[in-house]
């Protein structure tokens, strides 16, 4: 899959220009941004050395650390380790912040380095048709009671499902596509694979055990829905207490636009 992965590190090479614009204007996308960090910060202990998977711009990257943590920032994208580079620069973060360019497909060059935490955010990982063994690869990063926090991309949309009545079945039926589904970013296209928690869980199974597992974007809807919130901010806040209630909560984990797990080393 390095011919994917190669096209991947172009489309967001390229996307790293308006990467902050684009996410920070999409209320929807900060929503989800604000639910994986509360979700982190809940599992990161005191002063933790952190490995992050496709860093991009160093959105979370500069939060995380201003908590206290160091982390090894990592991505595939020129574009987007340029950014980072330029704002650990600007605010003088370099004790705390090391980039790296590393596809995550081979986090075997980063041994042997160990961390306390690895953690990846906004599906990053759906970019690999080998999740399974990028999964198992973190296995020997980690130290003892180490732990794994992601966001990842299931099979079942509820809001993309909705998009049949209005006549979009590509949307409507992406994630359910053998062989990967097509993303088009800046021009770039490549593949995108989708999963379920119970293929993370099985991949990992022999080394640790589940701490935490919620779906984000259940009746909220995904960012692809542009605007919602400012057009219907009253119903925004309903829907996002009714997440809040039934997030942790079959099928809820499985049937939302991504859920958020944290796995701990055993």
């Amino acid at each position: 899959m390095d011919h994917n992965v190669h096209k991947v590190s172009d489309a967001f090479s390229k996307q790293s220009v308006v990467f902050d614009n684009l996410y920070t204007t999409n209320l929807l996308s900060e929503y989800m941004r604000q639910k994986f960090r509360e979700e982190l910060v809940l599992h990161l202990k005191p002063q933790s050395h952190i490995l992050e998977l496709n860093c991009g711009t160093g959105m979370d990257t500069l939060y995380i650390a201003g908590l206290g943590h160091t982390i090894l920032a990592t991505d595939n994208a020129d574009g987007m380790l340029k950014h980072i580079k330029e704002k650990v620069d600007k605010y003088q973060l370099q004790d705390s912040i090391k980039i790296q360019k590393c596809n995550f497909e081979h986090l075997e060059q980063l041994q042997p380095e160990k961390f306390d935490h690895i953690y990846s955010n906004f599906s990053g990982l759906n970019c690999t048709e080998q999740l399974d063994k990028v999964l198992q690869s973190m296995t020997p990063l980690l130290n003892d009671k180490g732990k794994i926090s992601m966001v990842i991309m299931p099979k079942i949309c509820p809001w993309e499902l909705i998009m049949l009545f209005k006549g979009q079945f590509k949307t409507a039926f992406r994630r359910f596509k053998k062989g990967g589904t097509d993303a088009h970013i800046e021009g770039t296209v490549f593949k995108c694979f989708y999963y379920n928690p119970n293929y993370v869980i099985k991949a990992l199974k022999k080394d640790f055990k589940i701490v935490s597992l919620k779906g984000i974007c259940i009746t909220v809807p995904p960012p692809f829905i542009e605007n919602f919130v400012e057009h219907n901010p009253r119903l925004f806040k309903w829907l996002s207490k009714i997440d809040s209630k039934i997030e942790k909560y079959f099928p809820f984990t499985v049937c939302c636009d991504q859920f958020m797990i944290t796995l701990e080393k055993i």
